[in-house]
């Protein structure tokens, strides 16, 4: 760590712990980001730990519909979000307004939200899943069918273990979309001792490369539960920094160098420091909103 970031860790502790403020960073963002948070995870994951705290602030590093999330389990918190300007490209790809619109055109069938979404679209769910879940919420539901939003990708690996017919929403993570099978085999080439862990939001092409199809925080578990050494990791590059710290006498190679959100490299130390000098960067969810949504966020957590 540089000297400067030393300080500024040490300023952002410091301020947190004299505001009661509990500080969420994702498994995508960089190192420093990581290395200063209370709680690090995936989106869903992090807030719902936060909501048991009994923190006064929370500051979310990670993109907007992460923050939303944390606005929706936690109403009674006042949340943060160090740089407002990182956004999710798959998140926008969908609207409250063309979800509702596709609903009544395939005539009413449920609507299965991934939690990376906007709060508005989740308003406009009937429930909500992760990349860990899916297959348990879409199996959950009697209706034959169902609508997934936004990822085609997860619906994709969804319908492949389900009886059920997923219709897809026309969505994707563009940097999980765009790791080729070409670049992934030339990492099994590279490392053939590795094995390949990949994101359920890879193309069905990519899955069919995988050694174990994992969430993030999956992906974490599942190397601590493997006797291998060394794995090839296929999602954010983010990744490798917190399972490098989990497991520091495996190996660990990226899929792809390419696997580099931007949105979620925007966040930097000084934006954390600055966030909660001023209280700068704060995420409401009108109520009306938030309600429905966390109607389909509760409908996931209550899946049996």
């Amino acid at each position: 760590m540089t000297t400067k970031n030393s300080t500024l860790h040490q300023k952002i502790r410091d301020l947190a712990k004299a505001k009661k403020a509990i500080i969420l960073a994702h498994n995508y963002q960089s190192a420093p980001i990581q290395d200063v948070a209370d709680l690090c995870g995936d989106s869903l994951e992090m807030s719902i730990k936060a909501a048991a705290t009994d923190a006064d602030i929370i500051v979310c590093c990670g993109v907007r519909f992460m923050a939303e999330t944390a606005a929706i389990l936690c109403p009674d918190k006042i949340v943060l979000m160090p740089n407002p300007d990182a956004g999710c490209p798959m998140a926008d790809m969908v609207t409250p307004e063309a979800l509702v619109k596709r609903k009544k055109e395939l005539g009413g069938i449920p609507v299965i939200t991934y939690v990376n979404s906007s709060a508005a679209v989740k308003a406009v769910s009937d429930i909500c899943c992760t990349s860990a879940n899916v297959v348990k919420v879409v199996n959950s539901l009697e209706a034959d069918e169902v609508l997934m939003t936004p990822d085609r990708n997860l619906a994709r690996y969804a319908a492949a273990h389900t009886d059920k017919k997923v219709h897809l929403w026309e969505g994707y993570c563009p940097f999980h979309n765009d790791l080729s099978v070409e670049a992934v085999k030339a990492a099994k080439s590279a490392h053939p001792n590795a094995l390949f862990v990949a994101h359920p939001e890879c193309t069905p092409e990519v899955l069919e490369l995988a050694d174990s199809i994992q969430s993030t925080s999956g992906m974490i578990r599942f190397v601590g539960e493997s006797s291998a050494d060394q794995f090839i990791i296929g999602t954010e590059i983010g990744l490798l920094h917190p399972i490098s710290k989990a497991y520091p006498e495996k190996t660990f190679f990226p899929a792809s160098d390419q696997l580099l959100c931007t949105d979620m490299k925007k966040t930097q130390l000084q934006d954390i420091l600055d966030c909660l000098e001023n209280m700068s960067g704060r995420v409401v969810v009108e109520e009306e909103i938030r309600i429905k949504a966390m109607d389909a966020v509760k409908a996931m957590i209550n899946t049996k």
